[in-house]
């Protein structure tokens, strides 16, 4: 009878499209310390050991200062541009959106260190909550009450921190669904409204254990439009080689202008589309590639330097499945099953930003090689056109942990949300080691002219980023 009474939070219509306004990367870049410079965490999924490991780069990032080549201190973790996350991940990177600095003093005892996975299975059997609009609903409130105390996007629309890209998946047709204003310009509804709890929430839903997180989709009642740099890409007959995958994207994404028969969008976990929240990034440089390779402008036109850390808890818990005739049960299958490929795409991710790097770089070298002159063949010049930026992928993963009985632990913890106390600081540890030990990171510091400079963890007397 209470389910029959359940009503779920509507996200309101906007009835103008405003690129001006809202939650999106144009009006975040105002807050940015440094133009030339895009710093990018990319936090995966995985319950608690995602949210302790992406807390644990955020911890390592805090007391690190980078000494440039003009003198000036630069503390690394001001240098944050964007967060991206899904699933575990997204709790970490909403939390500090919210909270910044703050949240050093209050998430351990808020979420890693509690049993959330206990106190939602207590919620999901009271009744109270049966009048809830299903199981994800009452993640919602949970998260709300222990985590966000009904923030909303409007928060990190006032506040002053990078901007927070949290990722769900479109069940109906296994889209990416981002959490930022331009996804919800598609939507024709105003994000700013959404509470922080159910973009986590969304984005952490893993299928049959939560019911999926329903929108609102009013597509076609704002006179939304592509952003004019994305335009190029509309037409198949003129669309750039290069944007062939972006072409496919807008295609999705033009789809939900139709709301009138696609009324409502319903979500699951962000992991099902994108496990380390890589996707944003890797379509960022394909649009990048692609207006570069016809001379068009981009939002990113002032950025010289791309960072990316590849925040990745995957874990890889041992099995004796080999060592055995008789085949695993239908539940291990299913989590096999589904876990795999995700993996599998996962790694596909990392490895396509890497060969962007070396091809980026490759172009260049001919570009400014004495033996070519562009002036003597226009044509195998345009062939040659990359952004001028210089590219980092920094794998923060516990493949890259050198202690051996270490990686064998981390990869044994489970995905859940409930991990003991050791596992939590043990997760966290192992980040800062990564970073610091990063052939990645180090280049990073050499190309930059930088070196580092430590304070102690915790001080609150960390130099501004000045440039």
């Amino acid at each position: 009878m209470l389910g029959g009474c359940a009503t779920r939070p509507i996200n309101p219509p906007i009835t103008e499209m405003d690129r001006t306004t809202g939650y999106r990367y144009l009006t975040r870049q105002a807050h940015f310390k440094d133009p030339r410079n895009l710093v990018v965490l990319a936090f995966s999924g995985g319950g608690t050991r995602a949210a302790a490991f992406s807390y644990g780069v955020l911890e390592a990032l805090r007391p690190i200062e980078v000494i440039g080549p003009k003198g000036n201190s630069i503390r690394m973790l001001d240098e944050v541009d964007v967060i991206t996350g899904v699933s575990g991940g997204s709790f970490t990177a909403l939390a500090y959106g919210l909270y910044g600095e703050k949240l050093f003093d209050l998430y351990e005892t808020s979420f890693l260190k509690r049993n959330v996975q206990g106190e939602l299975i207590q919620r999901v059997l009271s009744p109270g909550s049966w009048g809830d609009w299903g199981r994800a609903e009452t993640a919602s409130k949970l998260y709300d009450d222990i985590l966000f105390h009904g923030a909303t996007f409007a928060d990190l629309d006032r506040g002053d921190g990078p901007l927070i890209i949290a990722s769900a998946t479109d069940i109906g047709n296994g889209a990416r669904i981002p959490f930022f204003q331009g996804m919800f310009d598609v939507f024709c509804s105003n994000l700013d409204a959404v509470p922080l709890s159910r973009a986590a929430t969304a984005s952490s839903a893993v299928p049959v254990a939560f019911s999926p997180v329903t929108l609102n989709n009013y597509g076609g009642t704002c006179h939304f439009s592509l952003p004019p740099f994305l335009t190029i890409f509309s037409d198949p007959a003129t669309a750039p080689r290069p944007a062939a995958r972006a072409l496919t994207r807008l295609q999705d994404l033009l789809a939900y202008d139709d709301g009138a028969h696609r009324p409502y969008i319903h979500l699951l976990d962000g992991g099902l589309s994108d496990n380390l929240g890589m996707r944003a990034v890797v379509e960022t440089i394909q649009d990048l590639e692609a207006l570069e390779s016809v001379g068009q402008p981009s939002p990113l036109d002032n950025v010289r330097r791309i960072v990316v850390f590849i925040v990745n808890s995957r874990s890889s818990p041992k099995t004796d499945w080999y060592e055995k005739e008789d085949g695993p049960g239908a539940l291990p299958v299913l989590i096999k099953a589904t876990g795999v490929p995700i993996d599998h795409y996962s790694y596909e991710s990392v490895e396509e930003i890497r060969d962007t790097i070396a091809r980026w770089q490759a172009m260049r070298r001919i570009r400014e090689s004495p033996a070519f002159d562009a002036a003597k063949d226009p044509e195998a010049a345009k062939l040659l056109r990359t952004p001028n930026i210089d590219l980092y992928a920094i794998d923060v993963s516990f493949a890259m942990l050198k202690d051996e009985a270490e990686r064998d632990y981390l990869n044994e913890l489970p995905t859940s949300f409930a991990l003991p106390s050791e596992a939590v600081d043990r997760l966290r540890a192992a980040a800062a080691t990564i970073i610091r030990d990063s052939p990645e990171f180090k280049r990073l510091l050499k190309d930059a002219g930088a070196r580092i400079v430590t304070q102690p963890v915790g001080s609150t007397t960390g130099v501004p980023a000045a440039h």
